[in-house]
């Protein structure tokens, strides 16, 4: 019997609070974020029809938005059309899975998407009864946030349970590295049900910029990247500057410059920078457009990347892609993207900072060992985590599971 060729497929990716609209940077915007868009662009240039659905938070936000790539974005009426923290949005999922489950017996979609836990949940809704296969991808596991948070983690309590049921009941998880395959099997889902499929980075975008390398004589440049949240580790990456002289440590991430005089982790880091006399040497600089990273990427001697805990972390492959070496706690999906030795050094996420900024500056004082750890990174970068690759891993999984296979990979 003829096999039927493969076809493009309708593709429904569920986000319920990161819209792949959105400005980065922000506490509940980053790589969740990029990859939705990402994801969603890569797909369309297969031929997929592809509709993200995100929650409205903004009243001034149409219905439906067609960006240049060809991507639909969906604000779905969910909870007030205002900006709600995602440890909040939890009240609204049921209503945001009766509106996916409306719009779907109207147009069906051949595969469903969810990231996120909560959107694991208003997909499972809005697909009950009717066959349509659902794939989820956590990008961060409660379990995890629940180990290190403790009492400060505001998750509903309920998140643990759920996320449990939803990798249960899913047709397919896509993990993004092998630490977050052990934490799933773990919670009681099947080894065999799960893929890893990495996160990606714009390699044409983020690229090396040598024009932007800092000049001979000028201060070596430690830079930081992320939300402005305690557990991206910015704290530790300051203590350490102690221990580093002649050098600045520059820290992009949280609301644009002028606001961060209001932002309470901004606050507390510059208590921190007074307190081991590093204020002058420390710049933070709010929020970089994503044009700029690219150049302030290239621009550091080394990235730090030294969260307690990372479900995978985006920002030190897009360093690794503009052939920055990276100093990454070994945690997370930091294990699998920098090559400790390779593409730069693994350090512990906690412990004497004292020692993390001898090893930065053991990396500093060695600049043949960076640029080969630059070169590799750009390597590990182009071979591993282009959005190419990573969008024909997801289509491969779709097709395993829709009746008819789907497109698989872009015409080359």
């Amino acid at each position: 019997m003829t096999q039927p060729k493969p076809r493009p497929g309708r593709i429904a990716l569920v986000s319920e609070h990161a819209s792949p609209l959105a400005e980065l940077g922000g506490p509940d915007a980053g790589g969740q974020n990029v990859y939705v868009a990402q994801l969603a662009r890569h797909l369309v240039r297969r031929g997929h029809d592809v509709t993200v659905y995100t929650r409205r938070d903004s009243a001034t936000a149409p219905a439906t938005v067609r960006t240049p790539d060809g991507v639909k974005v969906v604000h779905v009426p969910a909870g007030p059309p205002t900006p709600v923290p995602k440890d909040e949005l939890f009240a609204w999922m049921p209503e945001f899975g009766a509106h996916l489950a409306r719009t779907w017996r109207r147009t069906r979609p051949d595969v469903v998407h969810a990231h996120f836990w909560m959107s694991g949940l208003a997909a499972l809704t809005g697909t009950r009864d009717t066959g349509i296969p659902v794939v989820q991808t956590y990008h961060a596991l409660g379990t995890v946030k629940r180990r290190y948070q403790g009492t400060e983690d505001t998750s509903p309590r309920e998140r643990v349970e759920i996320e449990a049921r939803i990798g249960t009941e899913a047709d397919a998880v896509i993990a993004t590295c092998a630490d977050e395959v052990d934490e799933l099997v773990a919670m009681g889902i099947d080894r065999s049900r799960i893929g890893v499929v990495p996160c990606g980075v714009d390699t044409a975008l983020f690229s090396p910029r040598p024009a932007d390398r800092r000049p001979e004589g000028a201060p070596r440049r430690l830079l930081a990247v992320g939300r402005l949240v305690p557990r991206k580790g910015f704290d530790r990456a300051i203590r350490a500057l102690a221990a580093v002289p002649d050098a600045e440590l520059l820290i992009a991430g949280g609301p644009e410059a002028p606001l961060l005089f209001a932002d309470p982790e901004a606050e507390r880091l510059r208590k921190i920078a007074s307190e081991h006399g590093v204020t002058e040497r420390v710049r933070m600089l709010g929020c970089v457009p994503q044009h700029l990273m690219p150049g302030l990427l290239s621009s550091a001697d080394l990235l730090l990347s030294l969260p307690r805990y990372e479900p995978f972390g985006i920002v030190p492959i897009e360093a690794m892609a503009c052939g920055t070496p990276v100093v990454a706690t070994a945690v997370g999906g930091q294990l699998d993207t920098v090559v400790d030795g390779v593409t730069g050094v693994h350090v512990p996420p906690v412990g004497d900072d004292r020692q993390l900024g001898a090893a930065v500056r053991a990396l500093l004082d060695d600049p043949a060992r960076r640029a080969r750890y630059g070169a590799a990174g750009r390597t590990h970068a182009l071979a591993r985590f282009t959005w190419d690759g990573v969008a024909d891993g997801v289509a491969q999984v779709y097709s395993r599971l829709s009746p008819v296979p789907l497109l698989s990979e872009v015409a080359r």
